[in-house]
């Protein structure tokens, strides 16, 4: 065997809608060799993951693989027929997608779709697969590794379907995985463990893998080297100590400074609490999520509300805006009580509590255009039609920096994430909230477009004297954007109040935890951080 195992040569992807074709990625070349860890970084749209999937031979609908060469173990993929491409996707090369939401069979269990590639190459038994499948989610730190494959999809959070996304990739033992931002969904103290779990998997099993992020911090601690692409051509590259302490390019420069946006922190107030929840407790089924929790939001104030994945963050979401019923407590509004479901709660109380959700794939029907995603809720929730709704539209687009003449009458497939996202917040502000509650609305952005997600919601908030609930995973975020913290663990409170004094000043030892697990741009950060805890 050689010690070269992918080599890309001059390869331009180009899509085809409309009539005009476009190029994606433009005369990209690479190297990967066995073991090697490749780490793609650059803005949404910049063609990483489309050169990515080009790594297995794969091109999107519309796509097409027009000129160059992807020579995988000596074959090129470009030239091989369909069929054998087919017999090594899920056997010798393997995928992560970056929305594990979108990506699993809603009717099947985990297991039954962890063990589905090895068992349709015959790589294995069902019961071998099956105690491999175990073995993985062992490894990748899932909870109760025995039992959790007969959970469904919609029956883990969403960083355990990232975890159990890897462990599917993993199972048959693949010569190449493509890592497209896998720890996206994941909180910090989450993220050490996979991170660390992928990185020792790689390399027991000898894998070379292309790991996709906009998450520097984190691409620092997997990458040997590091590739920076922008409007699909590669701009630089360099091995990973040497790029991040000192990038030559001036694209690479500015990737490197951004993130540095903070929010005007408002100085605390008397005033009485916009929201309130009050002794929430919440089940999924007879499974208890939430146990007795409280918090308070002052009117025109941004809470972060924090904690590792499971820890009940979205579901105390949910339950505000009336998705969950609270089994135990209430919530209040303006010190009124606002019903537990939404389906009891009137049109005025649903217009003052709206949600954008952490996947504006998933939160957006692919089948309706942008002018019907907005015109719905104006149509419903502000009662406009005709004249008055179309300028409404218009308005809404400029507010979010979209040309209305340009993406209005665009399906969400034509968008790009930022793009998409803005949409998912025009949609909430079409029904001229009060309170908005932004569950991860930047977790699957590249810095830059989350950056400019940012800007847009505290611009947003100001000018409409708008009170935030935002959740998030992201350290950097919350010191970007709030006012206030709330840490949540295990569906309990164990930390609040001012931003400052919660982070820079935890007393409680899981808080701590969290801070130190935020990764830093050393590439020795993470190797620290497990020396000093295995110490």
């Amino acid at each position: 065997m050689s010690e070269t195992l992918l080599e890309i040569r001059g390869l331009t992807i180009t899509a085809r809608s409309g009539g005009k074709t476009s190029t994606l990625v433009e005369d990209a070349s690479l190297t990967l060799n066995r073991g090697e860890v490749l780490g793609l970084i650059g803005e949404s749209g910049a063609g990483k993951s489309t050169l990515g999937l080009a790594a297995m031979g794969f091109a999107r609908d519309g796509c097409r693989l027009a000129r160059g060469s992807v020579v995988f173990d000596g074959q090129d993929l470009v030239k091989m027929p369909e069929r054998r491409r087919r017999r090594l996707r899920g056997a010798r090369v393997a995928y992560v997608a970056q929305s594990a939401a979108a990506s699993f069979n809603p009717a099947r269990t985990l297991l039954e779709q962890t063990i589905e590639a090895p068992l349709r190459h015959g790589l294995m038994t069902r019961a071998e697969a099956e105690r491999e499948a175990i073995a993985l989610y062992t490894r990748l730190r899932l909870p109760d590794p025995e039992t959790i494959g007969r959970r469904y999809p919609h029956q883990v959070s969403g960083g355990q379907l990232q975890r159990a996304m890897t462990a599917m990739a993993m199972i048959t033992r693949p010569d190449l995985i493509v890592f497209d931002e896998p720890t996206t969904a994941l909180d910090v103290t989450t993220q050490v463990e996979v991170l660390a779990a992928i990185r020792d998997a790689v390399a027991e099993l000898d894998t070379a893998a292309i790991y996709i992020t906009h998450d520097l911090a984190v691409v620092a601690q997997m990458a040997d080297r590091i590739m920076v692409m922008r409007h699909g051509k590669v701009v630089e590259e360099g091995e990973t100590a040497a790029l991040m302490s000192n990038p030559q390019a001036d694209y690479t420069k500015s990737l490197w400074s951004v993130r540095e946006f903070r929010a005007q922190t408002k100085p605390p107030s008397s005033a009485a609490p916009h929201v309130e929840a009050r002794g929430i407790v919440a089940t999924y089924g007879d499974a208890p999520v939430l146990h007795g929790v409280d918090l308070s939001i002052q009117p025109g104030r941004t809470l972060a509300v924090i904690g590792e994945s499971g820890s009940g963050k979205s579901t105390l979401a949910r339950v505000i805006s009336g998705l969950l019923p609270a089994r135990e407590g209430e919530c209040r509004m303006h010190g009124e009580a606002l019903p537990p479901s939404y389906r009891q709660r009137s049109r005025e109380d649903l217009r003052r509590v709206q949600m954008i959700f952490q996947m504006a794939d998933t939160a957006l029907n692919p089948k309706i255009k942008v002018r019907d995603a907005l015109g719905r809720a104006l149509t419903r929730l502000m009662g406009l039609r005709g004249r008055a709704r179309e300028e409404r539209l218009h308005q809404l687009m400029r507010e979010i920096d979209m040309d209305p003449a340009i993406h209005l009458d665009r399906y969400p497939g034509e968008l790009s994430g930022g793009q998409k996202q803005r949409i998912a917040i025009a949609r909430a502000l079409a029904a001229e909230p009060e309170f908005l509650i932004c569950d991860e609305v930047t977790s699957a952005l590249d810095q830059v477009v989350a950056e400019e997600i940012l800007r847009l919601l505290d611009r947003l908030q100001r000018e409409r004297g708008l009170t935030m609930m935002f959740i998030t995973h992201d350290i950097a975020t919350v010191r970007a954007l709030a006012d206030d913290v709330v840490v949540m663990k295990d569906g309990h409170v164990v930390a609040a109040g001012q931003k400052d004094d919660v982070l820079d000043r935890p007393t409680d030892p899981y808080v701590r935890t969290l801070m130190e697990s935020a990764p830093e741009m050393d590439p020795a950060w993470l190797d620290r951080l497990l020396a000093s805890r295995a110490a």
